[in-house]
């Protein structure tokens, strides 16, 4: 402690304006220390490189390192249908420099389809944004019987238990837009689950199966844009830019028919509200741009965002939705 009680008073006040200033210095200083980020950011994304996960996520990262001027590294760690590298993420300290770009398996269809998870969403996960999402599609072998729903629902009652269509896999968004679909038309089709995507597109394209529920366009578009094969529908709400032509499962009979795979960021719950507000306005902000849409339209895809509490909510009702389906239709996991 300075003493300023023998000095004379103007010398007291320089010290005092001194010693003042040093503080506020401190404090500035401390303060500056804490503004987050203030180091790299680790962002796991839960699939393997190369599909729309892997593209939507190495996006959000690039904004989130340009915008907040720390580096961001992407860390592929898939397994499980993403439930491996979302428990990775949200088992890491809540200070946000750990974060997933999860998806719906992760984060609505597992806790409805495995009697025990590594991690609880209610509990263990800090909703931040939804990023985007991707439609989905019904296609045909060239060889099937009909091309449209029209044609695939009639011929499906004419046939029941005999129409074979192929998926990524049991209890994948596509298995569960198939399962909703035969509930609200009334058939009864046969799940041929394969063990992720390039081996199902195979077999439909030699015809092995004839039907396949495709949970992204980004093999589909291809493949229909060359005649190997046919579009029924597509799965989302609204048309697709990447096959406009295609009409919605919606718009061919059902209503308010809406079935896509959704994407978005998270992290351990307990995260520091000041953190949470950062990524989902520096995200929001960068995602919604022009190019960036673009970007995502060409893999079928639309950024999506909202607020941590929507997506709270959103999440809340996506896993009463699916929950639904899963009992009703009597899904068990591989």
């Amino acid at each position: 402690m300075i003493s300023t009680y023998r000095l004379p008073a103007l010398s007291r006040r320089i010290v005092l304006v001194c010693v003042a200033s040093s503080l506020s210095a401190l404090a500035v200083s401390a303060t500056a220390a804490d503004v987050y980020p203030s180091k790299p950011i680790r962002l796991i994304v839960p699939f393997a490189p190369g599909g729309p996960t892997d593209m939507m996520g190495r996006t959000a990262g690039k904004i989130l390192s340009d915008k907040l001027g720390q580096p961001v590294v992407v860390e592929n760690k898939a397994g499980s249908g993403g439930n491996i590298g979302t428990d990775a993420a949200l088992k890491a300290a809540p200070d946000g420099y750990t974060l997933a770009l999860s998806a719906i398996s992760s984060l609505a269809i597992a806790p409805n389809l495995y009697a025990t998870l590594p991690y609880d969403v209610a509990r263990d996960v800090t909703p931040i944004t939804l990023v985007g999402t991707a439609a989905g599609a019904i296609v045909a072998h060239p060889s099937a019987p009909f091309s449209d729903l029209k044609g695939l629902i009639a011929y499906a009652k004419a046939n029941p238990g005999k129409l074979a269509y192929a998926t990524p896999g049991i209890g994948t968004s596509s298995h569960l837009a198939a399962e909703y679909l035969q509930s609200l038309a009334g058939i009864q089709l046969i799940h041929v689950p394969y063990k992720g995507t390039s081996s199902a597109a195979q077999d439909l394209l030699a015809g092995v199966v004839p039907l396949s529920f495709e949970s992204s366009l980004t093999t589909a578009a291809p493949n229909v844009k060359l005649g190997k094969l046919k579009a029924i529908a597509i799965t989302a709400g609204s048309r697709s830019k990447l096959m406009p032509s295609v009409p919605t499962v919606a718009e061919q009979g059902f209503p308010g028919f809406d079935v896509v795979t959704w994407f978005g960021l998270v992290g351990p719950a307990g995260m520091p509200r000041e953190a949470v507000d950062r990524l989902q306005k520096t995200l929001a902000e960068g995602l919604n741009t022009p190019a960036i849409v673009a970007r995502f339209e060409g893999i079928g895809a639309d950024v999506k965002t909202n607020t941590p509490a929507q997506f709270a909510e959103f999440i809340k009702l996506e896993n009463e939705r699916w929950g639904k389906v899963i009992k009703s239709a009597n899904i068990k996991p591989e």
